[in-house]
């Protein structure tokens, strides 16, 4: 596997990425919370990306994979000014947003800025306002307090012997990056896929974004005893379909 490259956004921020030359309109892989680019989803769909001649890109955000800064330094802020540096510097043309679980929440905020050009998003577990509505919501009082006094709590992680850290201006940052409180209309063609097995981002929130969405081309999946990987060879097809349904459509439209 070829090393990375890199690429410094305005913020000063140092972004690994892989890029991979092809026809647009492009696709975008956006992972997840702590996340990085060599899960097996991303890899998939550049091996696809490669052999249909399509672009492709995968990046790491600050604090995550082989970026620079560390995790508990960033927010959900920041990491949609890292997808928008990254789209805007590095791909050409319109593109599809692939965003998983928390890159769900990112390729939202980043349609929602209008600042490049989109043909479509795919969202994998997506997981919008997920800092306000899972991890607040779910804080007992005294992990508010600590939070709120020590800037920082401690949660375990199923994915990762070391726990997640949950920073008080990930809190904070979030309220400012909510989704789900006003309209939200994308024109482009919207797919979301869900498992009914994810015991991480519920149904019922694939259900609520699928509800809350106004457009004309928008579908859900639920997809029977899934899980929140949503890595196994049906759903890593089922991927690679949403994301050639959502090209065809593009061009169609085109």
């Amino acid at each position: 596997m070829p090393a990375p490259k890199t690429f410094e956004t305005p913020m000063g921020r140092r972004l690994a990425y892989h890029a991979t030359p092809g026809q647009g309109p492009g696709v975008v892989f956006l992972g997840g919370l702590r996340s990085d680019m060599e899960g097996s989803k991303a890899l998939f769909l550049e091996d696809w990306a490669r052999k249909a001649d399509r672009a492709f890109l995968r990046f790491d955000y600050s604090g995550h994979g082989q970026s620079s800064g560390e995790f508990t330094e960033g927010c959900i802020g920041d990491w949609a000014e890292d997808a928008l540096a990254a789209i805007s510097a590095l791909t050409r043309g319109p593109q599809v947003l692939v965003g998983s679980s928390m890159g769900g929440w990112i390729s939202l905020l980043v349609a929602r800025s209008g600042k490049v050009p989109l043909a479509g998003l795919v969202g994998i577990a997506a997981a919008p306002d997920f800092t306000e509505d899972g991890m607040w919501a779910e804080f007992t009082d005294g992990e508010r307090r600590a939070l709120m006094t020590d800037g920082r709590v401690e949660r375990p992680s199923e994915y990762s012997d070391e726990p997640y850290i949950i920073t008080r201006r990930m809190i904070e940052d979030g309220r400012s990056h909510l989704v789900l409180r006003s309209p939200l209309r994308f024109d482009m063609p919207v797919r979301l896929l869900q498992g009914s097995a994810d015991t991480d981002v519920l149904p019922a929130v694939g259900l609520r974004l699928f509800d809350h969405l106004e457009g004309p081309d928008i579908r859900l999946t639920l997809v029977k005893d899934a899980d929140h990987r949503f890595s196994t060879p049906d759903c890593l097809q089922l991927i690679r379909a949403a994301v050639e349904d959502v090209l065809a459509r593009a061009a169609d439209g085109a």
